[in-house]
């Protein structure tokens, strides 16, 4: 991973009303799904929103490979965990946070479409605009890339900043600071001294 990643903190706010964008499109195309699939584990937060925005009970998860961390990723993605329900002949909604590369959605359409179902369509909050591969639904399109970090994603990818950082930080406001140097994150302090915390737990920091 390189010294310095730019990255974005997504807020709860900006999370719903991505949801509420992503779902006022599935309806004015009018997909009807009879089933959604989260994409683990980025896509489960989104997926239960979705559900309930569209009325939707149906809800199930497979779990794509891809990331290992912040911007490490495995070769392919690859489906690890495969649907655990019958799908042919069914509408499915595949869900997840963001399209980076396009590869998860890849291997989720192909693992999906093998499986006989009548439709699969894909829905993501943000769509990286460098990605090759798109998304039937998008909340929104990132231009410029950055690394985004959701509200379920702050402790992985904040927690393993902070925990690789040499010498680590001897205090909140120099783990601050170093966050803003070396990422552009703006991290509360509240949220900051649980993360040094959790991380001098596991011997971290």
């Amino acid at each position: 991973m390189p010294a310095k990643l730019r990255c974005e903190l997504v807020s709860h706010e900006t999370v719903y009303d991505l949801a509420w964008t992503v779902a006022g499109k599935v309806r004015a195309s009018g997909f009807a799904p009879d089933l959604v699939i989260a994409i683990s584990r980025g896509g489960f937060t989104p997926a239960r929103v979705l559900c309930d925005v569209l009325g939707i009970f149906n809800l199930t998860s497979i779990r794509a490979v891809h990331y290992r961390g912040p911007a490490d990723r495995e070769p392919v993605a690859t489906v690890k965990y495969p649907v655990c329900i019958p799908v042919p002949g069914q509408r499915l909604l595949v869900v997840d946070d963001v399209n980076d590369t396009g590869d998860t959605l890849q291997a989720a359409r192909a693992h999906l479409e093998a499986l006989g179902p009548a439709e699969v369509r894909m829905a993501v909050l943000h769509e990286k605009a460098g990605s090759p591969v798109r998304a039937e639904y998008a909340g929104g399109v990132i231009d410029e890339w950055r690394w985004l970090i959701y509200p379920w994603a702050v402790v992985e990818d904040v927690g393993g900043f902070l925990s690789r950082m040499d010498p680590p930080p001897i205090s909140t406001p120099e783990a601050k600071e170093r966050l803003r140097a070396d990422y552009g994150l703006d991290v509360p302090e509240s949220l900051l001294d649980r993360l040094l915390a959790l991380a001098a737990a596991k011997g971290r920091v």
